[in-house]
């Protein structure tokens, strides 16, 4: 049968989806769609319903309107205030609609009957229909939604057609998917639909089922403990068993009014007892809040030591307990002194920046001495949490507060020296970044109301004394090293190592091992031969160990031989720590061809860095080894191309680059190189390499280069002096610019090292390279 064509009035439906058989109410308030209703009610009652587009059109046209929709006949119509109206109608046939003929003044539709399919003894027809009813059953009994009269008319449809509208109307679903069922013209394929539909529907319910069941268990598990705990409350009140409770509560009111807590404070720690006293000892937060309580207490909100401004005091603490360190000695006094004028001084933030073991900790411990501050430290090695600064909010489970918090509780003063250790080290993950934490933390004009997420309270830092450590800067954030006056601690030369070894690591090792100084002393060179034959290092941290091994095995050999005491010599030394690590004479002598000791700055001090070049017949390669960061590779690039450019000079063939083939190696290759230092050093050694020069073996040098041969300054002079010290070298080519850095080299180093200055290239080859001057034509 062909599908005919009709004409009547339209109404665009805004969220409803109405099926054929299925029967409907809803209101009507467009003056259009009123006048529609009327149009339809003097003729068949015949009206086209299909649903809008977009909801907030108002005045919608065929481009807005969805075009599969529904013939339905109007059944009733009430008449409600503010010229509304109420529609009962009754779905009869789908339609697509082909044309609005009428705009004005209401909308009339020219539509297209779809007539179902008919599937007359079709077994796929059939399974499907019969898969739909049993589904549809499964559905009812589990939404709980059907009647006995429902299940009885669903066994005597026959029609495929007829049953997916009967089940679509039925079941809820969201508009969208309601409009695909209704725009599936395939009576089959809108039974495959409405089939996954309900085995999805059906899943969704059997967890919605499952989830109810669980919380009306816990629900009538909490009502049932409930009522036992009051049931057990009154029992108690009827015993005199909750005095206890009381009695609890009173000592922690008794600890509040005796805290003397500021009036924020105080109100916040009340409120919180009033809290856990209308709560009952079984419950799991009152345990939380004993643990606040307790922390709120012990604060020290107003508790302060007096600083000790005596200048003279001060600086004899120092002085005894540090050899050396005059830069950190001299912040310490003049922080004092300031303070000691003004008496509103906010505490500086220090940075000590220095290789490991030159007692950066301790001397923070001996500045808290000095000001007569409470001591706490804090390491930050490894720390990636912000929750570790900033602590966690109460109400996440196992919940505590953040470092900080808990180092000014440990103090048990507003105003101690906190030391923040290893602050080079942090890290960070998903967490948050603590670095970004101790921001507030350092910023004298913002830790005044510091708070932790755990105490939720302001908390004023600025009277205390941050103090902080690190290796080195590369690795702190740039916003959190511009909050700090740093302070280099550089490596001690071997005087101050002897001076601290006799004075201080001496002292503490013997008192460790429980000795008298009259059983175990050490000869002058005794100590000398530990710093220089078997440690080399910036700090005395492997010196206090060499030392330890001496004790012991002197302790060892008083008891194994019935001596009485033993006073360490050089040869005790030998005797107990074995062959020499370390010879006086490190660098090696002799004076080679295209072999030249560079200096360099690490994390861990000053250290040499010899650089060999190789000149080999070839087509002009140009060879790099040793691990070598991009800023070494270019100062060798740049060395390579002045040497090009001035080849006449140095008695070298201008056309070395086509007939040579250059190798410069920096040895120990698996040690990662760079740093900007490193050009006049590859300049030498290249020049020394193509012109057959020997370089002196005592010399070593630092500078970089630029491509017209002028020298330019470098960083960490000092460091790089001891170590050139220590290895033995007699002359230091450094940068001109560099002289003023010498005031921090250590006169006792620079009485027997000759430093060069010098401003270009020229000046380095003419001091460097052996033979008497060199060529320049």
């Amino acid at each position: 049968m062909e599908n005919r064509i009709e004409k009547m009035p339209l109404i665009p439906l805004r969220g409803l989806i109405i099926f054929p058989q299925m029967v409907l109410h809803f209101d009507v308030g467009r003056e259009k769609s009123l006048l529609a209703l009327d149009e339809a009610m003097l003729k068949e009652q015949k009206i086209f319903l299909t649903s809008q587009k977009d909801a907030k059109v108002e005045d919608p046209e065929k481009s807005d309107i969805k075009e599969i929709g529904t013939v339905c006949n109007i059944k009733q119509i009430l008449k409600l205030p503010g010229n509304n109206v109420r529609v009962l109608v009754e779905g009869e046939e789908r339609a697509r609609l082909l044309e609005i003929t009428e705009n004005e003044p209401f909308l009339m539709a020219e539509v297209q009957i779809i007539e179902d399919a008919k599937y007359e003894d079709d077994k796929n027809c059939e399974a499907l229909m019969r898969a739909v009813k049993r589904t549809f059953k499964e559905y009812l009994k589990i939404s709980n939604g059907g009647s006995t009269d429902t299940l009885f008319t669903l066994d005597d449809i026959d029609e495929p057609g007829y049953l997916s509208d009967i089940v679509s109307g039925y079941i809820e679903l969201k508009e969208a998917v309601k409009q695909e069922i209704l725009e599936a013209i395939d009576v089959l394929d809108r039974l495959e639909k409405i089939l996954i539909i309900l085995k999805n529907e059906i899943e969704i319910l059997k967890v919605e089922k499952k989830i109810g069941l669980k919380v009306k268990n816990k629900i009538d598990k909490s009502q049932r403990e409930y009522f036992l705990r009051e049931q057990l409350k009154a029992i108690e009140e009827e015993l005199g068993e909750n005095e206890d409770d009381k009695k609890e509560i009173n000592e922690y009111k008794e600890k509040i009014e005796e805290a003397k807590l500021p009036k924020e404070i105080k109100e916040k720690a009340l409120y919180e007892l009033n809290r856990l006293s209308k709560m009952g000892n079984y419950s799991s937060e009152s345990g939380v809040i004993r643990t606040y309580l307790d922390l709120v207490i012990s604060l020290p909100w107003n508790k302060k030591t007096k600083d000790s401004l005596d200048i003279n005091k001060a600086r004899k603490i120092l002085e005894e307990e540090h050899y050396g360190l005059e830069d950190v000695k001299e912040r310490i006094i003049e922080y004092l002194a300031v303070k000691k004028i003004s008496k509103s001084l906010k505490g500086p933030i220090l940075c000590l920046v220095g290789p490991p073991g030159v007692g950066k900790t301790s001397i923070a411990r001996s500045i808290a001495k000095s000001v007569n501050r409470n001591f706490v430290r804090m390491s930050l090695g490894g720390v990636k949490d912000e929750a570790e600064i900033r602590g966690h909010r109460k109400t996440y489970v196992g919940a505590i507060p953040g470092r900080i918090i808990y180092g000014m509780n440990k103090a048990k003063s507003k105003n101690p020296l906190f030391l923040l250790d290893e602050i080079d080290k942090m890290s960070n993950d998903f967490r948050g970044d603590p670095a970004d934490a101790l921001l507030e933390v350092l910023d004298t004009e913002q830790n005044n109301t510091f708070r932790d997420h755990y105490l939720e309270l302001e908390f004023d830092l600025s009277s205390a004394m941050f103090v902080t450590t690190a290796n080195t800067l590369d690795t702190i954030p740039r916003p959190l090293l511009d909050r700090m006056e740093i302070i280099q601690v550089s490596g001690y030369t071997y005087e101050e190592k002897f001076n601290i070894a006799r004075n201080h690591l001496i002292p503490k090792q013997i008192a460790e091992h429980n000795m008298k100084d009259t059983k175990i002393s050490f000869s002058n060179s005794a100590i000398y031969s530990i710093i220089e034959n078997y440690t080399r290092e910036s700090g005395v941290r492997s010196l206090e160990r060499a030392i330890a091994t001496v004790i012991r095995k002197a302790i060892t050999d008083i008891v194994e031989n019935n001596k009485k005491s033993i006073h360490v010599s050089v040869n005790h030394v030998k005797k107990y720590l074995g062959i020499e690590i370390f010879t006086s004479d490190i660098i090696n002598k002799e004076d080679k061809v295209g072999v030249v000791t560079g200096l360099a700055w690490t994390g861990y001090g000053g250290d040499t860095l010899p650089v060999e070049v190789a000149a080999m017949k070839g087509s002009g390669k140009f060879q790099l080894t040793g691990q070598l960061g991009d800023v070494m590779k270019e100062s060798a690039q740049t060395g390579y191309s002045y040497i090009r450019a001035n080849a006449d000079k140095y008695n070298i063939s201008e056309k070395f680059y086509e007939t040579l083939d250059l190798h410069i190696h920096v040895p120990e290759g698996a040690v990662p190189k760079d740093g900007p230092s490193a050009g006049i050093t590859m300049i030498t050694a290249m020049v020394s390499a193509l012109s057959g020069k020997k370089v002196n073996s005592s010399i070593a040098m630092t500078g970089e280069v630029t491509l017209t041969g002028i020298v330019l300054p470098i960083g960490g002079l000092k460091e790089k002096t001891l170590a050139a010290f220590r290895a033995g070298i007699k002359t230091i080519i450094i940068p001109k610019a560099n002289e003023k850095d010498l005031k921090k080299v250590p006169k006792s180093i620079l009485s027997k090292i000759k430093i060069i200055p010098v401003e270009n290239v020229e000046d380095v080859l003419r001091h460097a390279l052996i033979e008497e001057n060199l060529n320049e034509n």
